[in-house]
């Protein structure tokens, strides 16, 4: 896939963040969409699907990115995004900055960006943060994680980064994958200040697997109820999804041995949404990268007890329409109005 033409498509796009209320959610707007956002392998761009009806998502702007990795992350990629709408009715974006293919496409001259015998697979230093009030005009951060203290220059990765909100502390937070060197995966959690560019706290451990050996990698925080569901991918055999329970949104965590997911396979990138059609029915969306070509799978859960199964993307109840393979995605919801805006803007798949 040729990206040459893709690569301005932002800028008018992130050129300026809008400052007044346009993109903003009014009070009597109902949540009547969907917006997911997705990587590809192919591209290490970001990519945006809709869906009326939680159930058929349909690819914006042809199925090409909407954002192109060379033109956002320092690797010229990026990796699994995130979405987060705040009660500012502002949307925060957060994604990896990584591509794992740039020796091979001619972007860097080794194949990462250091030593791999010291600081392992894919390793990176930085991340990507992005905040729109309309979801067409963006402000971009390079948050380099390495540069924040002395002793976090020897990381060796930070991967997967979530966004969501602390009541107690009444800030937003940055969770994601982090590791020292070619050590143990754990998930890390930092403050980040209102207008999302700049890190207000050292990362603190958010969470690690109990054994104190197995790697936990990719969290994704729901507050569900008076408590705060953590689910997360655990390296304990086959990698695969589990859950554990907080009081509140930074722990500490009751961990849950059990599986969530029903893979033979192995899975990764769990992220859970809610379906605003009145059932109180949450969905959990996974990354099943275990089989090929690889896929999104689906469970839904009212209680986070027991979970269904609803397959994969088109061998079940879930679609897609304009595009195939997506990659460690997120899903919020949005207005009727920020849909018909998304669509009037890049066009969507039919």
């Amino acid at each position: 896939m040729r990206l040459e033409k893709y690569s301005g498509l932002l800028y008018a796009v992130v050129a300026a963040m809008v400052t007044g209320c346009a993109g903003r959610k009014e009070p009597d707007e109902k949540m009547e969409a969907y917006l997911m956002v997705f990587h590809q392998d192919s591209d290490h761009g970001l990519h945006m699907a809709v869906s009326h009806d939680g159930y058929t998502f349909a690819a914006l702007n042809g199925g090409y990115p909407v954002m192109a990795g060379d033109t956002i992350a320092e690797q010229k990629g990026i990796r699994d995004p995130h979405i987060y709408r705040g009660s500012d009715g502002a949307f925060y974006l957060a994604m990896t900055d990584l591509h794992i293919f740039a020796c091979e496409e001619g972007k860097r001259d080794t194949e990462w960006e250091r030593d791999g015998e010291l600081y392992g697979w894919g390793n990176n230093r930085g991340l990507v943060l992005m905040k729109s009030d309309d979801l067409i005009n963006w402000k971009r951060t390079n948050l380099r994680i390495d540069t924040a203290s002395p002793e976090l220059a020897e990381i060796g990765c930070a991967w997967a980064p979530e966004t969501t909100y602390d009541p107690e502390a009444g800030k937003f937070i940055v969770y994601y994958t982090m590791r020292m060197g070619n050590g143990q995966n754990k998930l890390y959690y930092f403050y980040v200040n209102d207008d999302y560019d700049r890190m207000e706290t050292l990362p603190e451990l958010l969470f690690e697997y109990p054994d104190g050996v197995t790697t936990a990698i990719d969290g994704d925080i729901t507050r569900f109820g008076d408590t705060y569901r953590l689910m997360y991918v655990a390296h304990d055999g086959t990698p695969g999804i589990k859950q554990a329970v907080s009081d509140t949104s930074v722990g500490p965590w009751t961990h849950r041995d059990e599986w969530v997911d029903t893979e033979k396979g192995a899975c990764e990138a769990p992220n859970v949404w809610k379906r605003h059609d009145g059932s109180d029915r949450w969905v959990l969306m996974y990354d099943v990268y275990s089989v090929d070509p690889h896929n999104f799978g689906f469970l839904e859960t009212s209680d986070f007890e027991t979970f269904t199964d609803l397959g994969r993307f088109n061998e079940g109840v879930m679609k897609t329409v304009g595009f195939q393979s997506p990659k460690h995605g997120a899903v919020v919801s949005i207005t009727a109005s920020e849909a018909r805006r998304l669509i009037d803007r890049w066009g969507i798949a039919e």
